[in-house]
């Protein structure tokens, strides 16, 4: 199923309604051919069919992001609530969005569904923007006829799963990029300041300070390598990210490190509970099956460790233990989260007790960005401070001493 999956290409496709209308959208399919199969199904006259051409600044800018899926979530569920019929709303919506590819794909679910495909299966043909999570609520929804408490749930949902993910990468984005800018500025000024004042000090004819014959020895080690190390990082970083994807033990590994760092490790295992407390009340407060609910629960953790902690939970709810038991005996939930799950099982308000786990731990990962993020500050800035300052006054001790022997 992969592999037939990854064969598919996008085509732009043009054509006529039964009515004589025209009409048009974007397809995934294997070629034109089965496009054209498809159309026809749906009852249009095929016209021109092109394919998508990619473009990278295509999918730097014009691809959808949860952002997009959220609002859209929140404006179908207005539209449908406030009884506009589902194929009206989509072709709305469609009309007031700017991003391209966001509107090729709400019209080509608008004329699936115009054609008779449930809301569910044509955002499933969109498996990077509707997971398998969002999916199984949109049929629940048009199954029990509440579409539109459906879809602002996973509007509110996706919201929240999106501010914790945001936060957390800033929590981590700030001081890599601090970081970075300083080791910049710091080859920078190693490989073009430097070599100017080795020239200068070179005419002392005097044996310069130890630190100042360090800096100038690591500026002469990067004009020389700097290039071979940078290719070296460039490919180091390019051959673990593919063996990464290809890599599930390599995953595993990486996600049971990051639950281990040091400050951010907390922070980490905060957003993973957070996002299994609020999918699992989302998808069990709208009446999904606690097992099937799990199976989509494993993908929106955020974690693999967690992730296959909570297949391993479904299969054991699936042979009637309570999800309290199988939890506990996974040893990665703490006390709390377990008894506040009992208590849900054994009162029957399961998804609002997972709501408030996911209010506590939602509210627990702000905080603790917060904290970092003013811990960081005074940190980084000490860093900078050391790092630039060292190599300034390195690189002017030996101005000092040659202008206190002349002032001698």
């Amino acid at each position: 199923m992969a592999e037939q999956t990854a064969k598919l290409e996008h085509f732009i496709w043009q054509g006529k309604d039964k009515k004589g209308n025209k009409a048009n959208g974007i397809m995934e399919a294997e070629n034109s051919a089965v496009v054209k199969a498809e159309l026809r199904r749906r009852g249009i006259l095929p016209g021109k069919i092109k394919k998508k051409p990619n473009s990278v600044l295509d999918k730097l800018f014009n691809k959808p992001n949860a952002g997009d899926i959220a609002v859209f979530s929140r404006q179908l569920a207005t539209m449908i609530n406030s009884g506009v019929p589902l194929v009206s709303a989509l072709e709305i919506i469609a009309a007031g969005i700017e991003k391209p590819a966001m509107r090729e794909m709400i019209v080509s679910i608008k004329n699936d569904v115009g054609g008779g495909t449930p809301l569910a299966a044509a955002m499933g043909r969109f498996p990077e923007y509707f997971d398998e999570l969002f999916c199984n609520l949109v049929n629940v929804g048009e199954q029990s006829g509440a579409l539109d408490i459906l879809l602002k749930n996973i509007a509110e949902y996706k919201e929240r799963m999106e501010s914790i993910k945001s936060k957390i990468k800033k929590a981590m984005f700030y001081p890599i990029a601090v970081i970075a800018i300083a080791v910049i500025i710091t080859v920078i000024l190693m490989i073009f300041v430097v070599p100017a004042f080795a020239e200068l000090f070179g005419s002392f004819g005097a044996e310069l300070p130890l630190p100042t014959r360090i800096v100038i020895a690591m500026s002469e080690f990067l004009q020389t390598w700097g290039w071979a190390i940078l290719g070296g990082i460039i490919v180091g970083v390019y051959l673990f990210i593919r063996i990464y994807k290809k890599s599930p033990a390599l995953r595993a590994g990486m996600s049971r490190l990051s639950l281990k760092l040091p400050i951010f490790g907390s922070i980490f295992t905060k957003g993973a509970m957070a996002r299994f407390a609020r999918t699992m009340s989302t998808m069990f407060g709208a009446g999904v099956p606690l097992v099937e609910a799990m199976s989509s629960v494993s993908g929106a953790v955020g974690n693999v460790v967690y992730a296959k902690a909570v297949l391993e939970m479904r299969d054991q709810v699936a042979t009637g233990q309570p999800l309290n038991v199988a939890m506990r005996e996974t040893e990665l939930f703490p006390n709390m989260v377990i008894q506040m799950t009992a208590i849900g099982e054994e009162a029957g308000s399961l998804d609002s007790m997972l709501a408030k786990v996911a209010d506590f731990f939602e509210e627990q990962v702000n905080d603790a960005i917060d904290a970092l993020s003013s811990l960081m500050e005074p940190i980084i800035m000490a860093v900078l401070g050391t790092l630039i300052g060292g190599l300034v006054i390195a690189m002017y001790m030996p101005i000092f001493q040659m202008g206190s022997v002349v002032g001698g």
